[in-house]
């Protein structure tokens, strides 16, 4: 938005009637409550919702009675509203936060707008586990009437369960049929000889792929002929394998389009699958594996058939790239975050394609239990090599990055094996070890059992974990040295040189400091440390300007 069209939709927020449900308008001269920002931001994700508005919007610097700019200083810090965006997805399920975050300097001073997403389609938005909504102008629990209208719309608009009136059991491939039949046994041992006697409707039917005989999307995406593809337009059921060279130029790629039960298998024989060798810790032999479990591949591939929003009219993506895999599909990622789903250890409580995720469980694609996600990480752990990494950062699109070798090998490998660490701290850890950002809870947990050090986002293996994997030297570039130290150095310095200026003791102790710091870090810890030697222990002094002063021994 540019600052004229912000301007004209404050205009059009301040002209609507009072009680609108989805606009809150507050003045917050000086600040709001972080938990009551959280709690208007659910309230008016629901409301938007349930109003069919495309965002909500929270305004502050605005008085609601008579209506009028007031102006805030709210966060107006450079940096302090983007932190804002994070801090308010860590509080709501699917990490769902601000569309944007606009400020907009008027003459009666600076006004916020908050640009709030509506609630998902079959998920209504809570803050801190709860769900919040509007009764006109009040702030309160979403009502229980409310939750049952926006959790009905998943069950409304299953795209996996419309019918295809056209289609025809000979829309379907006779060898995606026989494989899906010899899966289904595998699902259901106790049924295999019950199974032989069914013809394919009936089949098809009990495998919950057809309703009453009649063809669905679901069954033309999982057992479809090629031909059969117009059936499922607009809608694109497409798998795209790209292979890409170290400088990310694109090698070969090919397109696979349904039976996408076969066309897994498909993309899997596409995927340069290679030897890794490492050699594991005293041992003059080294192991080989291949670079990727093709468990965990297939897993992964299933999950993004599932839940691809087809709606988006895009296609699913492999790219292959030297040392890693890169999996991306349609739509958000509907539990909120892996975390989320490990610490639950549950079975989902929506899913974006209900009919298609229970005839992929019939046919032995996924299960429903919650394990798939973490089965995958238990394997890249038993295997030594990093976990998955789930980017959703991207509000419509999931990607997950397989790794096809070991980023630190004895970081990683001894780091997994200690057997006292929980799974969601081996993640954590992994996350730091790739300079990822990591939570509070997760800051919290390794601060605690001494596992990092370092400041924040600069953190680094604690010397107790780097103590056990060797990685010695990386510790001492990280760690501080005691300031004494430090002192030594400038003394020794001048009684060799006389005296120095600013620069010549940055160039001196810049390297020495802890690599945690940033520059301007370490800049503010050097000029700190001199203050303390000519102030406190009057061990230097300087002479001249300040900004070309030279520092020199008593």
């Amino acid at each position: 938005m540019t600052p004229t069209d912000m301007q004209r939709k404050l205009n059009e927020l301040m002209d609507l009637p009072n009680e609108i449900e989805w606009v809150e308008f507050k003045e917050a001269k000086r600040n709001i409550d972080f938990d009551d920002l959280g709690k208007y931001f659910s309230a008016l994700s629901n409301e938007a919702n349930l109003k069919s508005k495309e965002c909500g919007w929270l305004v502050l610097g605005v008085r609601e009675k008579p209506r009028g700019i007031v102006g805030t200083t709210y966060r107006d810090e450079p940096g302090s509203l983007d932190q804002l965006k994070q801090g308010v997805a860590e509080q709501t399920n699917n990490r769902i936060t601000f569309t944007e975050i606009y400020e907009l300097p008027m003459p009666d001073g600076r006004v916020l707008m908050f640009k709030i997403p509506p609630a998902l389609p079959g998920i209504p938005t809570s803050w801190k586990g709860h769900f919040f909504g509007r009764n006109g102008e009040s702030l309160g629990p979403l009502s229980l009437g409310e939750i049952e209208q926006i959790r009905s719309q998943a069950l409304s608009k299953d795209w996996s369960a419309q019918v295809c009136q056209q289609a025809t059991l000979n829309d379907l491939d006779p060898s995606a049929i026989q494989f899906a039949r010899k899966q289904y046994k595998k699902k259901h041992p106790g049924q295999a000889e019950e199974i032989e006697q069914w013809d394919n409707l009936t089949f098809l039917n009990k495998a919950k792929v057809c309703i009453s005989g009649q063809m669905t999307h679901a069954g033309i995406l999982l057992l479809g002929r090629e031909e059969a593809v117009p059936l499922l337009s607009p809608a694109i059921a497409q798998i795209t394998w790209v292979l890409k060279d170290s400088q990310g130029v694109e090698k070969d790629y090919k397109h696979f389009g349904p039976p996408l039960i076969l066309s897994v298998g498909r993309v899997f024989e596409r995927i340069r699958n290679l030897t890794y060798r490492y050699i594991p810790n005293a041992s003059l032999f080294p192991l080989e594996v291949s670079q990727y479990d093709p468990w965990v591949i297939r897993e992964i591939l299933h999950n993004a058939i599932a839940h691809q929003d087809y709606s988006r009219l895009g296609r699913i993506n492999v790219v292959e790239e030297p040392e890693s895999l890169l999996v991306t599909n349609l739509g958000r990622f509907m539990p909120g975050s892996v975390e989320e789903v490990l610490h639950r250890d549950a079975p989902p409580e929506q899913y974006r394609n209900p009919f298609l995720a229970q005839a992929m469980v019939n046919l032995n694609m996924i299960d429903t239990i919650g394990s798939g996600i973490k089965r995958m990480f238990l394997k890249q752990r038993e295997r030594f090599f990093p976990m998955p990494d789930y980017d959703l950062n991207e509000p419509e699109r999931v990607r997950v990055r397989l790794f096809g070798k070991i980023l630190d090998e004895n970081y990683t490998r001894l780091l997994i094996e200690k057997a006292d660490l929980s799974l969601l701290d081996v993640m954590a850890l992994d996350k730091v070890q790739k300079k990822h950002r990591i939570t509070n809870e997760e800051f919290k947990s390794l601060q605690k059992q001494k596992l990092i050090e370092g400041r924040r986002p600069n953190l680094f293996v604690s010397a107790k974990i780097a103590s056990v994997t060797g990685d010695k030297a990386a510790y001492i570039r990280h760690r501080a040295f005691d300031k004494e130290h430090y002192k030594k150095m400038v003394i020794a310095y001048l009684e060799q040189f006389g005296g120095a200026k600013r620069g010549d003791i940055d160039k001196l102790l810049m390297d020495k400091i802890s690599d945690a710091l940033g520059e301007k870090q370490k800049q503010n810890r050097i000029a700190n440390l001199l203050f303390e030697m000519s102030h406190k222990d009057k061990t230097i002094y300087a002479t001249g300007p300040r900004r070309s002063a030279v520092w020199k021994l008593p």
